[in-house]
């Protein structure tokens, strides 16, 4: 095995930057509406089911999480009054979260706070042309860290279509 290229370290560098400098960049930006960023993620992928509610350990799924991470979110969100967990009728030994009506106004509130931090952060920054290029690389990168579910250029993170939940 070959060590890194000096044009090799310096994108991995950079990418690691980006990794570890985005979350808090974003975390700032939703502040005003009381949410993080995960938190933000996780109400919008409710907000797209259509009866606003998903297993814990599918929502874990989705969003690249631990189930011990989601246990703690899951438990901030209910202390706001966002989210309610109550068992899977399918599955006893399941828990669903399901969104709340204040959940889902946080998430309509939080909507452009999140839209305009992802402008500003990331989107403002790149060609109209590099946004495909920057999803194709993604899903190559995370086809190597967890392959489930990224054939054909899809991610399970992937967000649903606007308009698609009820």
């Amino acid at each position: 095995m070959t060590a890194l290229s000096q044009d090799e370290r310096v994108a991995v560098a950079r990418l690691q930057a980006l990794l570890e400098l985005l979350p808090s960049a974003l975390d700032r930006h939703l502040a005003p509406a009381g949410l993080t960023a995960f938190e933000f993620t996780l109400l919008e992928v409710l907000a797209a089911e259509e009866e606003h509610r998903m297993r814990l350990s599918v929502l874990a799924g989705k969003t690249n999480a631990s189930l011990a991470r989601m246990s703690r979110v899951a438990t901030s969100l209910e202390r706001k009054g966002f989210i309610q967990r109550v068992p899977c009728p399918a599955d006893s030994r399941a828990t669903n979260a399901v969104l709340t009506p204040a959940g889902l106004e946080a998430h309509d509130r939080s909507r452009t706070l999140h839209a305009e931090a992802v402008r500003s952060l990331i989107l403002d920054a790149l060609a109209p042309q590099d946004v495909d290029d920057l999803a194709r690389m993604c899903v190559a990168m995370l086809s190597q860290l967890d392959p489930v579910g990224r054939q054909s250029g899809s991610c399970p993170a992937d967000p649903a279509p606007h308009g698609s939940a009820a």
